[in-house]
């Protein structure tokens, strides 16, 4: 953690300078309108760690969800004897989700009811598709598998329309990315810890036709998540509405030249939407084609192909931890732009290489792979005020790009070969590319003054909480200094 010494009284005014004319217009309301503040616009390095540990479980969940989906897609694809383009209909069906849940209910839901209850809808959501699993096995249905899939999705989907604007909000905002990708790297883990326990403890090799191992384990898994359902239910997690996050936004103004825009005029996040659709596609892409190119390139077998798929995972997982540890001492925008290089530089790296080389040039893909996802969200919802559900909403959708570039990757190697087929992914990384150019140029002051921000920090000398709203003293003395024309130190 960064150093505790805080500003002065006077530092603390200086987060946000209202003018005269803007302090006579305030006079009846504390910055933004007193109406759904809740004082968690200003919470503490302390006052997170609970809520935030608690909300990290549920990231873990989603990547043991995603990390069980390529061995159920093997699994279904030999007990069923389907093609493997049909078996990619699983994918289909877990990535579509993403697009319809947080665009319409999710979204919605979020925006109306809060943070803590959209956790508990995407949970039990969760379960009600993990308990689907068993009659689908029991009749051996694909389509019921799809169905069982979608309805997983669905409540992941909604899990992270919640959990991640959460995660990047709940706390002192200098910390966003660092909490982001710290709680996002449990989610790596679960997606190391899902296919090694699925090959050799829920669907173990000498049982190849039998589908009961997956009603079991699915039935475990919807008892575990409605049992953190309840947790939730009785946790006591701190809501952090719109008029918050607009308050934060307008107190660090000074640092960020933050204005408060209509959402047709948030081009950050735009562009954050189009960097994370394709991002996601290309990082789906290149996973699901990762063991075939493993193949073709150092001519080994499929069994090995995926020992060396789970040596990527294990690259990737380190690399968010990495980044997070990064963050804490650099700003996120550099640490974003460096590791996007290093993902077009190896990545092309990898389509005109072959033999092991190849396969150590895109296994070093995944490693920067890593921080990209949950930077790309926090930067994104920088400054949205208002807006922040909404827009964290839209970039969740966006994850939908994970059920085209597969497909669109997988259609390149049947024409061509593997090799060729990771240009796919590669055109989709170049677009995210831009997005980190965009953050390191136009949108650089905005993103380093949330970083310099001293809010949800305590000013030792009063004993106050730098940007509290409650913080009637602090107010009233911003109003007097600006009504009297006097400027801070």
């Amino acid at each position: 953690m960064p150093s505790h010494t805080e500003p002065s009284t006077d530092a603390v005014l200086t987060q946000r300078q209202p003018s005269v004319a803007e302090a006579l217009r305030n006079q009846g309301r504390r910055s933004v309108a007193n109406k759904g503040l809740t004082g968690a616009s200003a919470l503490t390095v302390r006052q997170s760690i609970f809520p935030v540990s608690l909300v990290t479980l549920l990231f873990f969940l989603w990547g043991f969800a995603y990390g069980l989906l390529d061995v159920l897609n093997a699994k279904f694809q030999t007990a069923l004897n389907i093609t493997a383009a049909k078996a990619g209909g699983l994918q289909g069906a877990y990535f579509g989700a993403y697009f319809i849940g947080p665009l319409t209910y999710s979204g919605w839901f979020v925006r109306k009811f809060g943070y803590r209850w959209t956790f508990i809808l995407g949970l039990l959501i969760y379960a009600v598709g993990a308990l689907m699993f068993w009659p689908s096995a029991v009749y051996e249905s694909f389509a019921g598998f799809c169905c069982s899939l979608f309805i997983v999705g669905s409540g992941l989907s909604t899990l992270e329309t919640s959990a991640n604007p959460f995660i990047a909000t709940c706390g002192p905002p200098r910390l966003s990315e660092f909490r982001l990708e710290l709680s996002q790297s449990f989610q790596a883990v679960g997606s190391v810890v899902a296919p090694v326990l699925a090959s050799r403890v829920f669907f173990p090799a000498d049982v190849i036709n039998d589908l009961s191992n997956v009603q079991w384990t699915y039935v475990g898994i919807a008892g575990f998540v409605t049992l953190l359902a309840v947790v939730f239910f009785f946790s006591p997690i701190p809501e952090v509405t719109d008029a918050d996050m607009a308050l934060q936004a307008e107190q660090s103004s000074d640092l960020t030249g933050y204005v408060e825009k209509p959402m047709k005029k948030q081009y950050k996040l735009f562009l954050g939407v189009a960097a994370q659709f394709c991002y996601v596609g290309a990082q789906v892409g290149v996973a699901s084609q990762f063991i075939h190119y493993s193949v073709e390139t150092a001519n080994i077998s499929q069994a090995t192909g995926s020992d060396r798929y789970a040596i990527g995972q294990a690259l990737f997982a380190i690399g968010r931890f990495a980044a997070a540890g990064m963050f804490m001492f650099i700003k996120p925008r550099y640490v974003f732009g460096v590791f996007m290089l290093g993902i077009m530089v190896f990545q092309a790296a990898a389509i005109g290489v072959w033999g092991e080389a190849g396969f150590a040039m895109l296994a070093i893909v995944l490693f920067f792979e890593s921080c990209i996802f949950p930077t790309i969200f926090a930067l994104a919802i920088r400054g949205l005020g208002r807006h922040t559900k909404r827009g964290s909403s839209w970039i969740v959708a966006s994850v939908c790009g994970g059920a085209l570039f597969p497909s669109l990757t997988g259609l390149a190697a049947d024409h061509s070969d593997y090799h060729k087929a990771m240009g796919v992914p590669l055109a989709g990384f170049a677009v995210s590319c831009l997005f980190a150019v965009y953050c390191n140029t136009v949108a650089a002051k905005e993103l380093d003054g949330f970083r310099d921000s001293k809010i949800g920090y305590t000013d030792e000398r009063r004993g106050t909480i730098i940007g509290d709203a409650n913080d009637v003293e602090t107010q009233e003395a911003i109003k007097r200094m600006s009504y009297h024309g006097e400027k801070a130190v």
